[in-house]
């Protein structure tokens, strides 16, 4: 972990955690723990910005200073602010993937982000903080994983890495969307890069 640590820590023009507006959000949140730094971070994000279907918002965001400013992202953007600001407090953070149907058995599949943190205390924690709504309840729990979606369905998965960036390729097609309903009618069903920096959790 250590010869990692750098890159889980690292900005990029996703995680743009330098940006003035996200810097400063990172500083409000920042409390006397590490541990207590990430749940306000990860409630901040899961509350405050709106998953765009679930609010039905049109307005595409990728990076993190994009997600802040419009207030609205999908999973894939508000899991690349949370990571902005874990890792403008000095977290080591990184991104996880599954593979899910968009609605149901038969609908397209779709690529689900969320994060994971790395706490001296536990190791790594994944968390998801797409948002809750009557059939999601995501809490920041510490040594009780508690994610958004099970897998359930033949072709789902849940990728075990946690990479240092996001996939290459979920970010390309996610800065090509016109809109929120674009994506509706062809979800973003991504493939792992096949390089990069990785941890693959037990």
């Amino acid at each position: 972990m250590n010869a990692l640590l750098p890159a889980f820590v690292a900005a990029s023009d996703v995680i743009d955690f330098h940006h003035p507006d996200v810097a400063r959000l990172a500083r409000s949140l920042r409390a006397d723990t590490p541990r207590a730094t990430a749940r306000r971070c990860f409630e901040w994000v899961r509350d405050r910005i709106e998953h765009s279907i679930d609010y039905q918002r049109d307005e595409v965001s990728c990076d993190a200073s994009q997600a802040l400013a419009l207030g609205t992202g999908l999973c894939t953007a508000k899991s690349h602010l949370l990571v902005a600001l874990l890792r403008a407090n000095g977290l080591p953070s990184g991104f996880c993937y599954q593979r899910l149907t968009l609605r149901d058995a038969g609908s397209p599949f779709c690529t689900h982000g969320l994060v994971a943190v790395w706490l001296e205390e536990g190791g790594w924690y994944r968390c998801d903080a797409r948002g809750n709504k009557a059939t999601v309840h995501c809490e920041f729990t510490p040594g009780a994983e508690n994610l958004a979606f099970p897998v359930v369905t033949p072709g789902e998965q849940l990728y075990p890495q946690v990479w240092a960036q996001p996939w290459p390729e979920l970010v390309r097609r996610m800065r090509e969307l016109p809109s929120i309903a674009a994506y509706c009618e062809a979800p973003i069903d991504a493939a792992p890069p096949q390089d990069g920096v990785a941890i693959t959790l037990d």
